[in-house]
């Protein structure tokens, strides 16, 4: 069976300049290469060719600019069973309209059927069109039936995940040694209580809220340090107001607060380890921040704010601590300062969650999640096609006609 996986306008594939998208495709690629033909679509960079075949998997590349009606003129010129669609419903009529025979499923990563984004008759029309979709979380399945109640049946979650293999916990040999080289390349001395943000930098990620409880965070434990991990877009270390906002909010805890930047995709995991606590301090409902399945794998307590679909991953006290008062710098310093005080209770967290991660969230479980997705759309057509196939039985060759 022949795919076509197509990313979204904003990153390349593979994620060599991160995004969560390219992240997972990277992850699931190698297993569903096993049994499928893949080809995968996304945008140019400096870094690769415009077309290439790696490890069995086709990629093809195009300028941002028109990259959606490129993409579709590729689809009218070669024939695939399934096109798996990344977090563009607006594009699935066009692609549909390329290749009318293909099987369209659409994968959704945020709140992209809210009225903002799709009118009533453009949201409907999609979820006809589609013979799946697929959601980072509850959440987000949610944002979608509660508008569109047809797509229930149609609508089915799919949580991410990470590489298991490529996260080498603390409390292994080799973590050990990357924890500690880690921290000697950022001039982080081994004693130290590593606290970190990794993500954009965005108001809607709160890394400011962290930075204001390091006020009293370093009260009761001066020898923590904020690590904070991003750039303001992906792999763009430029300062807008609030990247420059930050830094001259840090100022005055300069030696408790350190700024890494963007940190490649395959480096990242890394920055995990050599933590103590890991805190995602989001404001925004989350769809489901992909931090959470890789800071479980780096086996890094997590504390992560009860927005969006956070806690359908992180259960509070089972393999995380959950936050409600979301925008309460006080909490997170009142949690984290409790966090470094018994550091047994983290520790019992940080295992629980690796467990999950292992049992669970590697991209092997992605991919048969996604596997079944795609068997479950084949079965419904012949299923569909068998139908029509009773409904003539008078008429046998006119049945195949008609199907054909």
């Amino acid at each position: 069976m022949r795919i076509a996986i197509i990313c979204t306008e904003k990153l390349p594939s593979p994620a060599v300049k991160g995004g969560a998208i390219q992240m997972m495709i990277d992850g699931i690629a190698p297993y569903l290469n096993e049994e499928y033909e893949l080809t995968i679509f996304s945008i140019t960079d400096p870094t690769l060719p415009e077309m290439e075949v790696s490890n069995g998997i086709t990629y093809r590349r195009f300028s941002r600019v028109g990259y959606r009606h490129s993409v579709a003129d590729e689809l009218r010129n070669n024939e695939f069973d399934l096109i798996h669609v990344c977090n563009r419903p607006k594009n699935v009529r066009l692609y549909k309209n390329a290749s009318p025979s293909s099987h369209i499923i659409l994968s959704v990563h945020n709140e992209m059927f809210s009225s903002s984004k799709l009118s009533d008759e453009e949201g409907t029309e999609v979820v006809e069109q589609v013979s799946a979709i697929t959601t980072v979380s509850q959440f987000i399945k949610n944002t979608i039936v509660e508008r569109f109640p047809k797509a229930e049946e149609k609508t089915h979650v799919v949580f991410s995940g990470v590489d298991i293999n490529q996260y080498k916990p603390a409390w292994t040999p080799e973590g050990k040694i990357i924890r500690l080289e880690t921290r000697e390349k950022f001039g982080i001395p081994e004693h130290a209580k590593v606290i970190l943000f990794i993500g954009r930098l965005s108001p809607s990620k709160g890394p400011h809220i962290l930075i204001n409880a390091m006020k009293d965070i370093v009260k009761k434990h001066p020898d923590s340090v904020l690590v904070i991990v991003g750039g303001k877009w992906f792999s763009d270390n430029g300062k807008n107001r609030y990247v420059r906002f930050l830094h001259e909010q840090a100022k005055e805890l300069e030696p408790h607060i350190l700024f890494t930047n963007y940190i490649p995709s395959d480096e990242i995991q890394k920055m995990f380890i050599m933590g103590d606590i890991f805190v995602c301090s989001s404001q925004w409902n989350e769809p489901l921040a992909r931090v959470h399945y890789e800071a479980m794998a780096a086996g890094v307590p997590i504390v992560t704010t009860d927005r969006g679909g956070n806690a359908e991953v992180i259960r509070d006290e089972e393999n995380g601590v959950l936050i409600r008062d979301y925008k309460n710098a006080e909490e997170f310093a009142r949690i984290i300062t409790e966090m470094l005080e018994y550091p047994g209770f983290g520790r019992w967290l940080a295992r629980n969650g690796r467990i999950c991660a292992e049992e669970q969230f590697d991209f092997s479980h992605v991919a048969d999640r996604y596997r079944a997705i795609y068997q479950l759309v084949l079965e419904r057509e012949s299923v569909h096609i068998e139908e029509q196939m009773h409904q003539h039985t008078r008429n046998p060759q006119q049945a195949q006609d008609e199907i054909h």
